[in-house]
């Protein structure tokens, strides 16, 4: 691709504004709670738009069309299990845990209301809900990473290792400087952008004469939800995605942050329907590229929205696109490194070393925690055969096979215990670990499936044999009461 005046200026005005907004927030960040969870001020908008960019990242721009690309509509059933998992999660869990988590003292993040709700004395809940947290993050983060070197990599021409460090650069600085109100601030922008240009893309090109030419011989396959390779293990594989909403720690803290139990109603609303507009437009991308590039296929298919944005459209207008891309990107990466940092701060720095340490103090090392996930997820990035969607779904499995059913019998099961806790995670964990690592057979099935289950079974196995205590139960009792 050939770098053309307007895509630069339109995508370093992009960026200079994200710059702008993460500097304006780090003028408002006076606290760790600012830092942290923003003070939890958050408005429904800013809430439902913050969830749905954190949780979609450059998967939607980039993994889901090439996905679509290769395979058809058959890859929309992972977009079904998503829309499910993402509202059984705002209209169950949303509201107690916002609720629960400041009522357990102030709790700022997931290992801090694990630790509080089980009043977990010796902290080894916490110290293994945290490490957890960080091993995966670790390997979601290097995906944000691989895509945002593939933008810069075809768009810029670079090779692959300068792509992903100007990439990474440009991601992790204005995280660093402002901490959640940047991050959510930025992401409602990001939202916005992301929105328009996948609903954008496929109408233009769909509506283009030769692109309707091409539909009617297209492969009747490419449009079908089923098809003769579609197996029962490989459709409860893509369904099961919407598990994973339960044990996000980016979406979740969104959750935690927002202002108003009662603008939770309002957030859900505004949050699915961008969701599911967006999750069609990423269909309607991969098909409308699949004819596009029919006599020249591409050699990476993830790169289906970036050739798509730069030879239908004029500089002007490609340069935003591009920019969408780089939002998509952007607006987990930000959210993936700042609960990283803020485990850092809060679970580690804070638990175990230097318990009197100041607010300035504990941002000094949130930022500096920034950093360090930064440079590891970096260096997993550095091998240019990483996919997106692969490096996305071990994390997604693994986040929720490790935690979603901790927070569902956290807020809902008076008997759940802290040793049924850690089961669950280290259970679910482990699970998620082994199963990725063999293949074949009953194998092929996506490894957050059996994670859940058998961290489900240890939860409420070990949460029988080890109840909790009289004080945890009638703690439990007064949150219920507070809904």
């Amino acid at each position: 691709m050939t770098i053309q005046l307007p895509i630069l200026i339109t995508f370093f005005g992009y960026l200079i504004l994200m710059m702008g907004i993460g500097f304006w927030a780090y003028k408002a960040t006076d606290s760790v709670d600012d830092y942290i969870l923003g003070g939890r001020a958050m408005g429904p908008a800013v809430t439902a738009l913050s969830v749905g960019a954190s949780d979609m990242s450059g998967w939607l721009l980039l993994g889901l069309p090439g996905a679509v690309y290769l395979g058809g509509l058959g890859e929309a059933w992972i977009g079904i299990g998503l829309v499910f998992g993402a509202w059984l999660n705002w209209l169950f869990v949303a509201k107690r845990l916002r609720v629960y988590t400041q009522l357990a003292d102030n709790a700022l993040t997931l290992p801090d209301f694990f630790e509080k709700r089980f009043n977990d004395k010796q902290g080894i809940l916490k110290l293994v809900s945290a490490a957890t947290i960080l091993l995966f993050f670790t390997f979601y983060t290097s995906s944000g990473m691989v895509g945002g070197a593939i933008l810069f990599e075809k768009v810029f021409g670079l090779d692959y290792e300068i792509a992903l460090l100007a990439g990474s650069v440009i991601i992790v600085a204005y995280t660093f400087i402002g901490g959640f109100f940047a991050v959510s601030w930025t992401d409602f922008f990001q939202g916005c952008l992301m929105l328009i240009a996948l609903l954008f893309v496929p109408v233009v090109i769909f509506s283009q004469t030769e692109t309707q030419t091409g539909l009617s011989e297209l492969d009747p396959a490419m449009l079908s939800l089923l098809s003769d390779n579609t197996t029962a293990i490989g459709l409860v594989s893509l369904l099961a995605w919407g598990l994973g909403y339960f044990g996000q720690p980016h979406i979740l803290s969104r959750f935690m942050a927002i202002g108003k139990v009662s603008d939770l109603t309002i957030s859900r609303r505004i949050a699915m329907t961008w969701m599911i507009l967006a999750l069609l437009g990423a269909l309607a991308t991969g098909i409308a590229g699949s004819l596009y590039f029919a006599t020249e296929p591409l050699e990476n298919p993830e790169t289906v929205f970036i050739h798509l944005a730069h030879a239908a459209f004029n500089p002007w207008i490609g340069g935003l696109l591009v920019a969408a891309i780089l939002s998509a990107i952007m607006s987990t990466i930000d959210s993936q490194l700042l609960v990283c940092s803020s485990v850092i701060t809060e679970d580690f720095y804070k638990k175990w070393l230097r318990p009197s340490a100041s607010s300035k103090e504990l941002m000094l090392v949130g930022r500096l925690g920034v950093l360090a996930i930064a440079i590891i997820s970096g260096i997993i990035a550095l091998n240019p055969e990483s996919s997106v969607l692969a490096l996305v779904s071990y994390a997604w499995a693994g986040f929720g096979a490790a935690f979603g059913p901790v927070v569902l019998f956290s807020l809902f099961w008076q008997q759940y215990s802290r040793n049924g806790a850690i089961a669950t995670i280290l259970v679910g964990a482990v699970t998620v670990v082994l199963w990725k690592q063999a293949s074949g057979g009953l194998f092929d099935l996506y490894e957050i499936l059996p994670g859940f289950i058998l961290a489900t079974l240890a939860g409420i196995l070990v949460s029988l044999l080890f109840k909790p205590s009289a004080q945890i139960t009638e703690q439990y009792q007064n949150f219920t009461v507070k809904l």
